[in-house]
């Protein structure tokens, strides 16, 4: 019996109305629409026509929502509005499970579901609405899912109706991306939202990788507890992740409520006591991002939000990939918010203050911008379209992320060298799996049984649970014999997983030979090749990738020569990766997992700051083999000389005085005149060595011949000799100036000015500042000496200093020096070096 009380309460039935004429007029349109507001349950019954006049036609709608518990709950929902149980007209399909009747019109399927159906079948034969629901959250599959329907509607079915339904009002790129299709708003019933700041009273560490302050989560858990004494409802909690909730609720025992976990991994019943209500006591439910918008849950009048979210991460140098903590956007703060005033008045504890809330993100990062981009590259190029050019985005996929993706497919053979699909890669994407699982399943089936090669895919494609340790087999061993929620999902993919690759023919049963640890290790080296890792010491070890890591303490990988590893994560901070799951493998394994990586040649490089020859067999950055090369090819050998050069500077080459003198000369004359004079800084000389260090530089076989080599004399090979003006070193720059006593006193040119540092009595007679550079040129730097060569006075200006500062300076030295000359008149006096009575 249908539920008319409830669907009439529903306000967004206000809105289909002008829906259902934009679909007539267009094809496509934007449904905003906040959470509460039935978008979810009521608009797919109405499309479908199961409510209304009984001579209305009959579509079948397909609605994509982003998670399996989301999809679970909306089609029960539905069901149960019509008096039904999921099955009949309102079924679902997710993976590994797919609930659905001859009777079925409205079909709930994660955006992953309608990727693989539309691989299958572009057309969607049969299928008359698809409804895109949380598109505003951006995940990777519903942007993929929405780009492949506007194909199908240009190119194939143009009467396929499409809904892009939003929970925020950010719309309008969607309205763009769908032809400028209608947007269509519902106004929900929502009730004022007191904010409070509870931000800690002392600092936590910001959250990295994974981790999370445990400070914050104990003041979470006070925070939860002083709104239970606070006010009244039911509490509704955001953590991070299902680590995070645990922690809380184990602070939480001895509330005076029931304290219920929701996140993907929870449990069927549990999920639907959520979202059931309860008419007895209070209830503090500690849920993740799933339930911002995709689940509503009855009751709440309080929410108290972490303020923290998770968003995948990709390191594409290191090859690693992975969830990483972040702060809650500002939307998704509000979405959060707005859940404690769906029904009632409610009130919002935010454990962070209300200067860092003006800071944080407006929106949180579409996930093709962050994401690895292998599973989406694949699904493009089986679409025929490897470039992804074609596609309408929202947002285009970065180049650099979308070439590494194409390299890992590549190098499983999914793609070939053009991008194009191969027909193995055409079967990984029928998987539905990530490639790197999809290949691990598929090689490693022959090797070790497909039986066991499902169990470890299904173990690395939903990461187990910390409690069954860091240890791949022993999580195996722990999935085997666990009686929890994760093990009972790990069995029903294992089922899935085995079928699909028995089904293609690769070998099938519980054989194959080896030991589990052996065939654990196999398979994860197979996934993920980059990250086969050799021991270096002290429990730490370097992946092929070139990245360091480290297991923890205690760790039973600790002290294995080879590992495979499956999950590691790096923080902003640490230098090195932090192993969270991995196998122990032998070498052999190593080699034939990540045979790709094998390369030997002869390695000329420098190293501990002299030239090192030696014939290496490397795995990527992992030394294999090595001995010492005796006659290496002349043209590494100054590769390596040069790149000693850049990283210790030209001090290896010999520098006598002159050679210093020399180029600073150089360095003079290039800054004042230009032209012709060349710059011999230390990056302007590496850049061009072969313009002064050849013949030498190709005759050098180690540092010492370097050391040998004269800088004064490869410096004059740059010497401006075909314009003539090198003859004019001497003129331009001299190395000496005669000065009135007749000393030849050298110039310095290792300064902003040149220097020239002569004593006070040699200048006599002299009235204009000595100048270099031209008869026009810039003026010496005149330090005048006391005669026992101190410093007595600096001028640029000699005949200002005789006629103002001579007096002070003669008045201080004359009784210190009384054998030597000081003349009332210095301008006309005789310049000499000699003293009084020698004169």
């Amino acid at each position: 019996m249908i539920r008319h009380d409830v669907l009439a309460g529903l306000p967004v039935r206000t809105a289909v109305p002008a829906l259902e004429r934009a679909l007539e007029a267009h094809g496509c349109a934007v449904l905003c629409a906040p959470p509460g507001t039935g978008k979810t349950t009521l608009v797919p019954l109405v499309l479908a026509g199961l409510l209304g006049p009984a001579d209305r036609p009959v579509r079948r709608v397909i609605v994509a929502e982003p998670r399996r518990i989301a999809a679970r709950a909306a089609a029960r929902r539905m069901a149960w509005l019509l008096g039904e149980r999921a099955g009949e007209r309102v079924g679902f399909t997710v993976r590994g499970e797919r609930v659905v009747g001859r009777a079925t019109v409205v079909e709930v399927v994660t955006t992953g579901v309608l990727l693989q159906r539309l691989q299958r079948d572009q057309e969607l034969t049969g299928v008359d609405v698809v409804i895109l629901d949380e598109c505003h959250e951006r995940h990777l599959d519903a942007d993929t899912v929405a780009a492949f329907l506007l194909d199908v509607r240009a190119a194939l079915r143009p009467e396929l109706r499409l809904v892009a339904a939003s929970a925020t009002t950010d719309a309008e790129g969607w309205a763009r991306l769908l032809d400028d299709a209608p947007v269509v708003a519902a106004h929900g019933v929502s009730y004022p939202v007191e904010t409070v700041w509870a931000p800690p009273v002392t600092p936590v560490r910001p959250p990295h990788g994974m981790r999370v302050d445990p400070a914050l989560l104990t003041h979470v858990a006070s925070v939860v507890r002083r709104a239970l004494a606070e006010r009244d409802g039911d509490v509704l909690c955001f953590l991070p992740g299902v680590g995070e909730i645990g922690r809380v609720a184990g602070q939480l025992g001895d509330v005076a409520a029931e304290v219920l976990q929701v996140h993907g991994r929870a449990p069927a019943a549990v999920q639907d006591a959520v979202l059931a209500g309860s008419a007895e006591g209070r209830r503090v439910v500690l849920a993740t991002a799933v339930a911002e918008s995709s689940l509503t849950v009855p009751g709440v009048r309080i929410v108290v939000d972490a303020g923290l979210a998770r968003e995948p991460r990709t390191d594409h140098a290191r090859g690693l990939s992975a969830l990483a903590t972040v702060r809650v956007s500002q939307a998704g703060a509000g979405q959060r918010a707005g859940r404690a005033g769906r029904e009632a008045p409610g009130t919002v504890y935010r454990c962070w203050s209300q200067g860092e809330n003006d800071r944080l993100v407006r929106f949180p990062s579409p996930e093709i911008k962050v994401a690895d981009l292998a599973a989406f590259a694949l699904q493009a190029a089986c679409w025929g379209d490897p470039s992804a050019a074609g596609l309408a985005l929202l947002d285009p996929p970065p180049a650099g992320a979308l070439a590494a993706a194409r390299s890992v497919l590549t190098a499983i053979g999914a793609v070939d060298t053009d991008g194009r699909v191969t027909a193995r890669g055409t079967r990984m994407a029928g998987i539905g799996l990530h490639p790197r699982l999809a290949r691990a399943l598929l090689d490693g089936a022959p090797e070790v049984g497909a039986r066991r090669a499902a169990e470890v895919v299904a173990l690395l494609s939903e990461e187990p649970p910390r409690s069954y340790g860091d240890d791949l087999a022993a999580a195996w061993r722990a999935a085997r014999r666990g009686g929890d929620a994760y093990a009972a999902r790990w069995r029903q993919e294992v089922r899935r997983l085995t079928s699909a690759v028995t089904s293609g023919g690769a070998a099938g049963g519980e054989g194959g030979g080896g030991s589990d640890d052996a065939a654990a290790g196999l398979i994860a080296a197979l996934a993920f090749p980059e990250r086969v890792a050799r021991a270096r010491g002290a429990g730490t070890y370097l992946m092929v990738s070139g990245t360091g890591a480290e297991v923890a303490d205690g760790s039973a990988l600790r002290g294995a020569p080879w590992l495979a590893v499956a999950v590691a994560d790096r923080p902003a901070t640490a230098v090195s990766a932090r192993i969270r799951l991995a196998a122990v493998i032998d070498e052999d394994t190593a080699r034939s997992a990540a045979g790709r990586l094998r390369v030997a040649g002869e390695e000329v490089r420098w190293e501990d700051g002299d030239v090192v020859a030696r014939r290496v067999e490397r795995l990527g950055a992992v030394e294999l083999a090595a001995r010492a090369l005796k006659s290496p090819a002349p043209e590494l050998v100054r590769a390596a000389l040069l790149d000693g050069l850049r990283r210790e500077g030209p001090d290896l080459l010999r520098w006598t005085r002159d050679a210093r003198e020399l180029r600073e000369r150089l360095g003079f004359l290039h800054r004042e005149l230009g032209g012709g004079w060349p710059d011999v800084s230390d990056a302007a000389l590496l850049d061009r060595p072969d313009a002064w260090l050849e013949p030498e530089l190709s005759r050098a076989r180690r540092r010492a011949d370097l050391g040998r080599l004269d800088a004064g004399q490869a410096l004059r090979r740059l010497l401006p000799w075909a314009s003539g003006e090198a003859a004019r070193l001497d003129e331009l720059a001299p190395e000496r100036i005669e000065v009135p006593s007749g000393s030849r006193v050298r110039v310095e040119y290792g300064g902003p000015q040149p220097v020239l540092a002569v004593k006070l009595q040699e200048l006599f007679g002299l009235r204009e500042t000595p100048r270099v550079a031209g008869t026009a040129g810039v003026p010496v730097l005149v330090h005048l000496l006391s005669p026992a060569g101190r410093p007595a006075a600096v001028t640029a200006d000699l005949a200002s200093f005789w006629q103002d500062g001579y007096r002070a300076v003669r008045a201080e030295l004359r009784g210190r020096y009384p054998r030597h000359p000081w003349p009332e008149d210095p301008s006309t006096a005789v310049a000499t070096r000699r003293l009084n009575n020698r004169r």
